[in-house]
């Protein structure tokens, strides 16, 4: 598969597809690392106009983190958690769950990880949003403080 088509078939217009195209793709990366060319074009989601693109390109970037030994999620790592408190809240939602996997694959990086979940400002969501929010905030700190628990 080329860069082309694997990026047509994450931000198809048909929504079931796409998602399970990315559901494969991070079941895959959790096994080897298949995907793990394709790492530049996930990147590359991480700003599209469409959150559900967004949430895929999270998942994808996480699942493949175990096998980033080149750093490049290393150099990127600010981008992706803006996602934390990304404009729509399931996709903030999506991006803090994300975050253990992340951090359990990527020891250096919980330090920003730690920063960006324990200084996220969830004033721009519904009162009925915050709640969820932070509740997802304090499990996935949980989880990265307790290695044991990795996410799978």
């Amino acid at each position: 598969m080329d860069q082309s088509e694997f990026l047509a078939r994450l931000t198809d217009k048909d929504a079931a597809s796409a998602c399970a195209f990315a559901d494969r793709i991070v079941r895959e990366s959790r096994e080897s690392d298949c995907w793990y060319p394709y790492l530049e074009e996930a990147l590359g989601l991480l700003g599209h106009k469409n959150s559900l693109v967004r949430n895929r390109a999270i998942a994808i970037l996480a699942a493949n983190a175990r096998w980033d030994a080149a750093g490049k999620l290393d150099a990127v790592v600010n981008a992706f958690l803006t996602h934390v408190t990304d404009e729509k809240p399931i996709t903030a939602r999506q991006c803090i769950k994300a975050l253990p996997e992340l951090a359990a694959a990527k020891p250096n990086l919980i330090p920003w990880i730690r920063t960006a979940l324990e200084h996220a400002d969830l004033t721009g969501y519904r009162d009925s949003m915050q709640p969820l929010i932070l509740k997802d905030i304090v499990r996935a700190l949980q989880e990265i403080a307790t290695p044991e628990k990795k996410a799978e």
